[in-house]
């Protein structure tokens, strides 16, 4: 059927373009019509896994509770049915059955779940990169908090992404085995293991358990232990664990099953309306450039074409192959894959195809079908990419930002621009600090010196890139954890504010009037030393002083002020200091009190339209209102414009 495609197009290329966006606006018709009529046939009976993420502050025991719950007891062949998928572990139902048995009659009978599908990578990285079209990727959440430690800045941050995404979740009081004098129960459901602990065990528990509700409390969320929840609805259920010993993993499993079944049967429904999302793209020897996906709902197929976002705009490839990890047994061989015909969701897949080196994590997948149209689906796809890109600065003026994936980048974003940061993008771009990227960083060397910065999240940076940085004086920041690129980025904003001080500081004259104190008068003339009082303003060492009822003749700059004989560097409204002003000009050196000035004449701080500037522009925060208004006073004194 090429052929007859080709045809088409070759006579379509005369058609107007108005013809062209009508048959796009027919094809968007059609497409959103089969997925309605995909949504219309879903039924109860047959369910897809739902999809679980695991979150929580480093150190928690993400990784080590996700080992547990995947039952990674690889020893035993097959290991209990559990297939490792592409960034993704797949537990069958029966398997579900089996390690919740121990919680006897508290089991979940009857459960129509096909199995559940963790995606491996711990940490809210994967929550945010995995924007499924709209609608967060993962069904349920873990949220992961240490017993020991309470909430945790990242835990926080996991918390309130949660909230705005609307996601249900469950909380793993993780670490109970590190209670004093805890006698485990390996694998056991919690409740009967914390029955059997002695007393000061269980008044441990309870401090600690409560310690976590408050602190839970504070950051707006009503919990309450999983089998005293009142209401499933408006209470997070806490689930105490121990990643360590297995202890209340079969309570998570059956919380799991148990929520998803009663709660979301309506977003579990399997349809043959294909979802599928980008997760990383991969090179792979002997494989090129590959893109692991995770495949929401519907089928893939060996012999399907795939529309994906790159950063150059959309790609458009046959699929070469479909691929899965052999089962357990025979540990990740290098490029030993199975291959598939057809796939149905929900699972982790590795996609072979060409020209997917541009691909963008984060993004949508989408099939083109026998009856879509392509320029139809290729808009479809860049939308997303287009609404982030939208949010840079194209002023000009703000750093270069590099992340990983589409929602890192879109999480790096809305950082930067919540109103406690503030810190403006000028250029964005996903996947490794290459040179050109320090090209790009390197235009703000002329514009704003300070903005000549790269915020790489969670991406390597090449050693070109590295060098080229060094020798252009770019600075390049790398973290895993948004925070700290803020945190490096803010001490450098404050360095380099430091710095525009010291090099500015001659010149921002702070404004000051200076009472001359008749009893001390100690030096004459050059250097002139007198005792003065601060009656406005602020003295500071540099400024120059000039006397205004005299017709304005200068005397020269503040070389030193001493207060209580101690040196200072500035004086304020109501202290009086000695002080010795030292002359700049052959004609300041002449100048002498008595002849040219006395006490009866106040000293002020000679202020220019450039040291106005310097200071709006530096010392904004330094100067207080009164000061200010000190300010305009001179100006019209020295009647500045």
């Amino acid at each position: 059927d090429d052929d007859e495609d080709s045809d088409e197009y070759s006579e379509s290329d005369l058609d107007s373009d108005e013809e062209l966006e009508r048959r796009i606006e027919a094809a968007r018709e059609k497409r959103h019509e089969r997925q309605r009529e995909a949504m219309k046939n879903r039924s109860p009976d047959h369910l897809r896994s739902p999809i679980c993420c695991i979150l929580g502050h480093v150190d928690t025991g993400k990784t080590k509770l996700l080992d547990k719950i995947r039952g990674t007891n690889v020893q035993d062949g097959e290991a209990g049915g559990i297939t490792q998928q592409i960034g993704a572990t797949y537990i069958p139902g029966k398997e579900i059955a089996t390690r919740t048995e121990c919680l006897g009659d508290k089991q979940m009978k009857g459960s129509k779940l096909p199995g559940l599908l963790v995606i491996d990578t711990p940490g809210h990285e994967s929550f945010t990169n995995l924007r499924s079209r709209g609608s967060g990727l993962c069904d349920i959440a873990i949220l992961v908090v240490d017993i020991m430690h309470g909430l945790e800045q990242q835990t926080i941050e996991s918390l309130n992404m949660l909230k705005m995404r609307k996601t249900p979740f469950i909380i793993a009081l993780n670490k109970v085995d590190r209670m004093y004098d805890w006698k485990p129960i390996p694998n056991g459901g919690f409740r009967e293991t914390l029955a059997s602990q002695g007393d000061h065990v269980q008044q441990e528990f309870k401090k600690r358990y409560n310690d976590a509700v408050l602190a839970l409390n504070q950051e707006g969320m009503n919990v309450a232990l999983y089998w005293e929840n009142p209401d499933i609805k408006s209470y997070v259920s806490i689930v105490p664990t121990s990643a360590i010993t297995g202890e209340g993993i079969p309570d998570i499993l059956n919380l799991l099953v148990t929520l998803t079944q009663q709660m979301m049967v309506e977003r579990l429904m399997h349809t043959e309306y294909l979802q599928c999302t980008v997760l990383e793209v991969k090179q792979i020897e002997g494989l090129g450039t590959t893109i692991d996906v995770i495949l929401i709902n519907g089928t893939l197929r060996e012999t399907d074409t795939i529309v994906v976002c790159g950063l150059g705009g959309p790609i458009v490839t046959p699929v070469r192959a479909l691929l899965t990890p052999h089962p357990m047994r025979e540990m990740r061989v290098k490029g030993s894959y199975l291959h598939h015909k057809e796939i149905e969701a929900a699972q982790g897949v590795k996609i072979c195809a060409n020209d997917l080196e541009g691909a963008l994590a984060g993004t949508p997948l989408f099939v083109l079908g026998p009856e879509d149209d392509e320029e139809d689906l290729k808009d479809e796809v860049v939308s997303d990419v287009q609404s982030i890109l939208g949010q840079v600065d194209k002023s000009g003026e703000g750093v270069c930002v590099q992340a990983s994936t589409l929602g890192s980048l879109e999480a790096l974003l809305e950082f930067l621009k919540s109103p406690d940061v503030r810190i403006p993008v000028s250029g964005i771009s996903i996947g490794p600090v290459h040179k050109r990227d320090v090209m790009k960083a390197s235009i703000m060397l002329e514009r704003k010196k300070e903005y000549a910065v790269i915020l790489a999240f969670d991406v390597d940076v090449s050693r070109e890139a590295r060098e080229m940085a060094k020798e252009l004086d770019i600075k390049i920041f790398t973290a895993d954890i948004i925070y700290h690129l803020f945190d490096q980025f803010t001490a450098y904003m404050k360095k380099v504010k430091e710095d525009r001080k010291k090099e500015v500081a001659l010149d921002a004259t702070f404004p000051c009037v200076l009472k001359i104190l008749p009893t001390c008068i100690f030096n004459k003339k050059d250097p002139i030393v007198l005792g003065v009082e601060v009656l406005g303003g602020i003295a500071k060492v540099g400024s120059p002083l000039c006397v205004p009822t005299q017709d304005f003749v200068e005397i020269g700059r503040i070389a030193s002020l001493e207060k209580n004989h101690k040196a200072v560097d500035k004086a304020y409204v109501g202290d009086s200091v000695a002080m010795k002003v030292n002359s700049t000009t052959a004609l300041e050196a002449s100048r002498m009190y008595g002849r040219h000035f006395d006490h009866t004449d106040e000293l002020v701080s000679r202020i220019s339209r450039h040291s106005i500037d310097l200071l709006k522009e530096n010392y904004r925060d330094e100067l207080t209102k009164e000061d200010w208004q000190l300010v305009l006073k001179l100006k019209h004194l020295f009647q500045i414009q």
